[in-house]
């Protein structure tokens, strides 16, 4: 899990129901795999790497590392599809989200909410970042 339990305050327009987006992580055969729920594709580094380098050879998580880091970013880009925000934001959510993230649940894997990623958000640019969820 990712560790955040920030519940969204009352008045937000952007609840967790069907249309919430949901990142699931986990290993296959010692690839890092993650998945967008909502849209049932892979999230991949290359646009990520086009912003910042730092993990040519992909995505980590668990740790303040640079496959971490290249994950946050990638994260960011895809939540918010808001370049100025991903880059202004995912180094803090390298290490306040995605360093803390485990593959834990039973099926050895873990998830992470637009939900969460918006509490993590606000705890940086004290403001809701707007989903690229039509």
């Amino acid at each position: 899990m990712s560790g955040i339990s920030d519940p969204q305050p009352a008045g937000t327009s952007h609840t967790l129901d069907e249309t919430d987006v949901i990142y699931v992580g986990y290993r296959r055969r010692g690839r890092a795999i993650v998945e967008k729920q909502s849209d049932q594709e892979q999230l991949t580094p290359e646009r990520s790497l086009e912003v910042a380098n730092h993990s040519p050879s992909g995505f980590s998580w668990g740790y303040a590392g640079s496959g971490p880091a290249q994950l946050a970013l990638a994260l960011l880009l895809d939540y918010t599809d808001d370049e100025d925000v991903a880059l202004k934001e995912y180094m803090e959510f390298k290490t306040k989200v995605v360093s803390q993230l485990e593959c834990t649940e039973p099926d050895g894997c873990w998830r992470l909410t637009g939900r969460e990623i918006d509490a993590a958000l606000r705890e940086t640019v004290d403001e809701p970042v707007a989903p690229s969820v039509n």
